[in-house]
């Protein structure tokens, strides 16, 4: 008798694992709006903004990395200006019996791989990469992608433009305050808050 391999069997060991949702009030929400707005401001122009003080916006802040809200702090970059114009999406099927943790592991670690979701659907699996030409899309793909095991089949879809970049966290966080019923922090017209 042969074991059934559960393709889902494992996903929990190679997927990020969802976090309850944090007690936050609004004060936490217009503290991560500013933040997200600019990772960069500094606590006396947090505190002036929300009016307290800053070793109140230190502790603030502090907890919310204890709660694991704030994750860290990066940097947006032009990819196109490091010569990584170009961005494709790989849906990605997985041979039946293979698990599918593995094969997202073995996408997350190359350098080229963005994203990696598991979807619902005709396909297993998304993936966002981002690669300088086609050249470099099809050595990746053949030399890299096409040899991890478990892979049966692949399609690959080219961005041919993009929008611009919108703050999607600045967005959702206005929203939830607006739906809180209190002041969303006003912005400068560059972008920077008051």
């Amino acid at each position: 008798m042969t074991d059934w391999i559960r393709p889902l069997g494992d996903i929990g060991a190679h997927a990020a694992q969802p976090t309850s949702p944090a007690a936050l009030d609004t004060t936490d929400m217009q503290l991560l709006l500013l933040l997200s707005r600019d990772a960069r401001i500094s606590q006396r122009s947090l505190a002036r903004s929300l009016g307290m003080s800053a070793p109140a916006i230190a502790d603030r802040i502090a907890r919310l990395h204890r709660q694991g809200v704030i994750q860290g702090y990066g940097v947006r970059l032009d990819w196109s200006a490091l010569g990584y114009p170009t961005i494709a999406y790989l849906t990605v099927t997985a041979g039946q019996g293979f698990e599918q943790g593995p094969i997202m592991t073995a996408l997350a670690v190359l350098p080229e791989v963005e994203e990696v979701m598991l979807v619902t659907g005709s396909v297993d699996m998304l993936v966002r990469i981002r690669v300088r030409d086609h050249t470099h899309l099809r050595d990746l793909l053949i030399t890299k992608i096409w040899q991890i095991p478990g892979i049966q089949r692949t399609e690959t879809s080219l961005s041919i433009a993009e929008m611009k970049p919108k703050n999607t966290p600045a967005d959702l966080l206005a929203d939830m305050i607006h739906r809180a019923g209190a002041d969303v922090p006003a912005e400068e017209p560059d972008g920077t808050p008051p």
